[in-house]
């Protein structure tokens, strides 16, 4: 038995069926996007539940449809491109946590871990019947 090439039809099906899912990742990466800008941590946590389910949808489609024939060469490349969109969407997300932390720790200070207070004075307590100076 021989196998055909897939026909025009074929693709134009595939090529529909993939479209929707991709469709919904990059109008996930837009809001969630939009959403950092205003720094509105509602929304970005809405938008970012979205956009891991259409993501999983999208794989998923992506996947099946790699197994039984060809994906389209322009939706592979939206999908590598909205990949790179979530990629960098982490980065600048995990930048603003990271100077977040550090204003936190600037102006909340945990326990002291030197040895001497800003006074000077060592922050160890005396032990029973040490002597100190």
């Amino acid at each position: 038995m021989q196998v055909l090439p897939p026909t025009d039809t074929n693709n134009a099906a595939l090529s529909e069926q993939l479209e929707q899912p991709l469709m919904e990742v990059e109008s996930c990466l837009n809001l969630l996007g939009e959403a950092l800008l205003r720094r509105d941590t509602q929304a970005i946590e809405q938008n970012a539940a979205k956009l891991h389910q259409a993501l999983a949808l999208a794989i998923s489609s992506f996947s099946e449809a790699a197994r039984n024939g060809r994906v389209p060469p322009h939706l592979r490349n939206r999908l590598v491109q909205a990949g790179g969109r979530v990629a960098a969407q982490r980065e600048s997300l995990a930048r603003a946590t990271a100077a977040l932390d550090r204003a936190i720790d600037v102006l909340m200070p945990g326990e002291a871990t030197g040895l001497y207070s800003a006074m000077g004075k060592s922050e160890r307590k005396s032990l029973g019947g040490s002597i100190q100076a």
